[in-house]
């Protein structure tokens, strides 16, 4: 008879740098070896519990969900949990490790085990418990005292727990541990302390040690093990089972006793506190219809219909106390004045929309409710909306006080390795120079760290470079091995998880940097625990929105922005003609060259943009024929009659998801939800088995329902081909309404919404010198910092934008106030002036000097930097140079600006050399966009946001624009032209290139096909 072993201490890579296994490794090792059941005990937390669940139901393993937590005093213990109280346990006691320590040094006092033992299974630890420091101290009566106070605690639920590795002294522990189960009567269990699944994979623990310890390979230090004997060994290699039979007593009571932790199909969704009398689906409903009464006038017995059919689907899910929650949320904001716009497939329901969640119609537009939630589907509702930045964390301090702390955690993320994060961290615990580590990083495109070796002959970035790549062969092979392990835990940008139960009942809390509670379980997995999560999320384009608006109100009172006119034939006009910089969704160079050819003269043009610019629809091909047949250079022609009213808004192209919901209940008679299910298979890439029986059931189903059989086939391979590449439309919608707003502020008020842009940054597709450079080719000059105007804003102000003291670099909030309070006794007079009353650090008083703040008191900034660095007018503000000193010239502070303010102020670089370039025959951006389509041209520029999207052919293409005193021209890199010449576009700080090739027009959109390009070494 084979022994009984089970791992009843195992850590998963969620152990942070001390696990180098997989859950999903874990399991199947465990299900290989024959092994009934698997603990898993990750340190301080239960990250991976709902994964852990759910990849050991597919393997027939019996999961027990626990943790190893750290003691005061740096000493260990094991619990495991005994059903769901258990788990609630501890859940509590790993809360109040981390509030106790820190973050990366949780802590949890002994005293608390005493309040929160119950359902717990302990194990008295590894040789880094306090019984196993006191057997080796030779204090066995101190070992057994300890040991007594356990038992009191857990009662017979507490275990002994015996070393199975071979290391010095394993034998005096086993020995002393079996002497002091026989006096306590306390029982036995053997562990190997799992931190990865096969021998083999003890080298890559080493390193992530490594990382954890900050320490080199060839440091010694304490964490680092021994031996690679902590791997998931079979029974018949653990010796500890022959000398002591008993263990397997203890082992089997753990795993026979242990309930099921987590129950997956259990909801434990919030409750919203209601009028009396009233439950939450009857307060909802008179919600809703005083909602419909003030959107719609009259509510009209479509409006009636609709929204009932949508109260009894979320009545049934049991989500009226959800819609309550978020309606709150809403009515909040709305109440603040905070702006916000909700978004997603909520947009789909209409009673998001008389709720005032989201600003799309789904009636009017004719969207599916069943995109967003059906029964069929039974999903979760996912609702997303944006907030002004700026106000943000007041919406969620809402929440918190609302529902209570109790009951309200951030959701977390995994900062999870990739390539860069890979090579930098391991790099540095291999003992690569650091100067070359970093090099190397810098290169690397965004891709996970076990695709580096492939990435290397494919970038000519990476194969161009000087660098001998097989110097690195080993760091990237240990890249590879740690793809996707999560580093550490972070807070997610917006969701906040909300149970009616108090949230420790789920999940343990830790606090973040700015002190919010934290869950330990991402997305995912708070929706799989049965919790539902709200997406409150920042936007910074709705925090520029409210900026400009009140910029404009300082000599427009009564502008209303939500009263734009929907039809404003100057913004189409300006749409038409692709200059959409700035422009919320439409500024990318692959939307601004569609705006040039689409012609949009109404919302669903832009709707319908929004969509086609992503990967999935570029990939699919969906793009010119949308446009041919707009244009009437192809047919439009449907498959079947039925499908005419659900194409016909998109020339016969499906382009969103929601269509595909529609052909399959129209022609096939799906019902929405099965419809819906069907959608879902389609973008998820399933196989083509599977495929292939969806089609079988689609074409059965359609030929009931009165199509020939050829024509379903035909119906459903159409649908198949682009149905993974669709998109929402309702998400499109509401981008839409916001792109098309800012498309009205841009063409009618561009220096305050330009001003609010530059404010917000970091936002958008551009920096904020294209930002600056696009306000200025439309008339707005661009004036630099000024200690005695500037603001903590950028200042709009007729006609002009004045930059803001904060886009300083190195500028702080704290002198920022200082400064602006210091000029309320009125203006600095000079630069002396200015230093003896603010006081700055020489380092940000440089950088004030540099990039021109004290032009308008000093006009030579050379004179200011001689000051600063000799000191002696702090001594005497009199003082001043007996002898002239000549200013930089214009292109050092140009640069000088550039480096400190992001911007360019005094002129564009370019226009310096503007003199030599046009000698050796380079056209301006304007000159290029006059040229005719086909013209052979050549062009010198600041290369801006190169990027390689995918497209349908699988090759690499980049796009990129080019940027001179004049404007902005598109480029188009080919593969070819790529492979010869990559290497000079992705860089940390790419140069100027000189780039030649011909121009192509398409709408009123000129680009420059590439046929050389390398850097400007002028």
């Amino acid at each position: 008879m084979k022994p009984f072993f089970i791992h009843l201490h195992t850590h998963s890579y969620f152990s942070f740098l001390d696990g180098s296994s997989s859950i999903k490794t874990l399991v199947e090792t465990a299900a290989a070896l024959n092994m009934p059941a698997l603990a898993l005990t990750d340190h301080n937390n239960v990250s991976g519990a709902v994964l852990f669940q759910q990849t050991s139901e597919e393997y027939g393993i019996r999961p027990i969900q626990g943790a190893e937590l750290s003691l005061k005093g740096g000493s260990h213990l094991v619990l495991l949990c005994n059903g769901p109280k258990g788990y609630a346990n501890l859940c509590r006691l790993i809360t109040s490790a981390y509030m106790s320590g820190t973050k990366l040094r949780p802590e949890l006092d002994p005293s608390e085990l005493k309040f929160h033992s119950a359902h717990l299974f302990a194990l008295s630890g590894c040789r880094k418990s306090e019984i196993a420091r006191l057997i080796f101290q030779r204090n066995f009566d101190k070992a057994l005292d300890l040991c007594y106070w356990y038992k009191d605690i857990f009662g017979d639920r507490f275990f002994l727990e015996m070393e199975a590795g071979p290391l010095p002294g394993t034998h005096l522990l086993n020995s002393r541990l079996k002497e002091l189960s026989d006096k306590a009567k306390v029982p036995l269990v053997v562990s190997c302390n799992v931190h990865y699944a096969r021998r083999e994979d003890f080298k890559i623990h080493d390193i992530l040690t490594c990382v954890r310890t900050l320490t080199q390979i060839w440091d010694v230090h304490p964490e680092r093990r021994l031996n690679p004997e902590n791997y998931m060994k079979a029974a018949s290699e653990i010796v500890v089972l022959n000398e002591y039979p008993e263990v397997m007593q203890g082992l089997e009571r753990i795993v026979y006793s242990c309930e099921p932790a987590l129950d997956l199909k259990a909801r434990h969704f919030p409750s919203f506190e209601v009028p009396s009398g009233q439950t939450s689906h009857d307060y909802l409903s008179t919600l809703v219809f005083q909602g419909a009464a003030r959107r719609y006038g009259k509510v009209t017995e479509k409006v009636r219909a609709r929204l009932l059919q949508e109260l009894d689907v979320i009545y049934r899910l049991g989500y009226s106390d959800y819609f309550l929650l978020v309606w709150d949320v809403a009515r909040f904001a709305r109440e603040n004045g905070i702006r916000y716009a909700g978004r997603g497939s909520a947009a789909d329901s209409a009673v998001a929309y008389c709720l005032e969640i989201t600003e799309v119609d789904a009636i009017e537009r004719g969207l599916l409710f069943e995109r967003f939630l059906s029964l069929e589907r039974a999903q979760k509702p996912d609702i997303d909306i944006d907030f002004d930045q700026r106000h943000r964390d007041r919406v969620a301090d809402y929440v918190y006080k609302k529902y209570g702390n109790d009951h309200v955690a951030a959701v977390c993320t995994f900062n999870t390795y990739r390539a860069r994060s890979a090579v930098r961290d391991l790099g540095k615990v291999l003992g690569y120079p650091a100067e070359e580590i970093d090099r190397i990083a810098k290169r690397l495109p965004w891709i996970p760290a076990d695709g580096i070796e492939q990435a290397i002959p494919h970038f000519p970035e990476l194969r161009d470079a000087p660098v001998n790549w097989e110097k690195y062969s080993f760091l990237f092979e240990c890249c590879a091995k740690v793809a996707g392990f999560p580093r550490h835990l972070g807070t997610h940008l917006g969701g906040l998880v909300i149970s009616k139960e108090p949230v420790l009942n789920y999940t343990p809390l830790q606090l973040a940097a700015k002190g919010i509670a934290v869950s330990q379980f991402d997305k995912d997995a708070i929706e799989d625990l049965g919790l539902v999560k709200l997406d409150l999320l920042s936007l910074r384009t709705l925090s520029a929105v409210d900026i400009a608006v009140a910029s404009i109100r300082e000599e427009r009172p009564d502008f209303d922005y939500d009263a734009i006119p929907p039809g404003d034939p100057d913004t189409y006009r300006m749409l038409n003609t692709g200059e959409t910089i700035g422009v919320f969704q439409l500024e990318s160079p692959a939307q601004r060259a569609l705006q040039s050819r689409l012609g949009a003269d109404c919302i669903e043009d832009i709707v319908a943009s929004v969509a086609l610019i992503r990967p999935g629809p570029i990939k699919g091909n969906m793009v010119e024929p949308f446009l041919r047949r707009r244009h009437g250079e192809e047919e439009v022609s449907y498959l079947h009659p039925k499908l005419r009213p659900i194409l016909e808004k998109t020339y016969g192209v499906v382009l969103f998801q929601e269509q595909v919901i529609e052909i399959a209940t129209t022609i096939a008679g799906f019902t929405p939800g099965e419809a819906d299910k069907l959608r879902r298979v389609m973008t998820h890439s399933r196989s083509q088995a599977e495929m292939d029986e969806i089609g079988r059931e689609f074409v059965k189903k359609a030929m009931i329902n009165g199509i020939e059989e050829k024509t379903a086939h035909t119906i459903f391979s159409y649908v198949a081909g682009y149905a993974s590449y669709g998109f929402c439309e309702a998400h499109a919608a509401a981008f839409a309404k916001t792109a098309y707003k800012t498309a009205y502020l841009i063409r009618h008020y561009p220096a305050e919404f330009f001003a609010a842009i530059l404010s917000m940054q970091p936002m958008g597709y551009y920096s904020p010198q294209v930002i600056c450079q696009e306000a200025a080719r439309r008339g707005i000059r661009i004036l630099g910092p000024d200690i005695n105007v500037s603001q903590s804003v950028f200042l709009p102000e007729n006609n002009t934008i004045r930059v803001s003291l904060k886009q300083v670099q190195g500028m702080t909030e704290e002198l920022l106030s200082r400064i602006l309070k210091e000029r309320e006794h009125g203006a600095f007079t000079s630069f002396e002036d200015f230093c003896l009353r603010v006081r700055p650090d020489a380092d940000i008083l440089q950088n004030l000097i540099l990039c021109g703040s004290f032009d308008s008191i000093s006009d030579n900034r050379r004179l200011l930097m001689w000051k600063l660095k000799t000191g002696l007018y702090l001594k005497n503000p009199l003082l001043q140079p007996n002898y002239d000193i000549k200013d930089f010239s214009l292109r050092e502070k140009i640069c000088h600006e550039f480096n400190i303010l992001g911007l360019m102020v005094s002129c564009h670089i370019m226009s310096t050399f503007r003199k030599w370039l046009s000698r050796k025959g380079f056209l301006t951006a304007e000159q290029v966009k006059k040229a005719k389509p086909g013209s052979f041209v050549k062009i010198a520029g600041l290369p801006i946001r190169p990027h390689r999207p995918p497209v349908r052919s699988g090759k690499t293409i980049v796009f990129m624009a080019v940027a001179d005193e004049t404007g902005i021209v598109d480029v188009t890199v080919f593969e070819p032209i790529y492979q010869k010449c990559g290497s000079a576009l992705f860089r940390e700080s790419p140069p100027p290139l000189l780039i030649s090739g011909c121009t192509e027009k398409r709408g009123n959109h000129i680009t420059i096909n590439a046929s050389s390009l390398a850097p400007f070494l002028a």
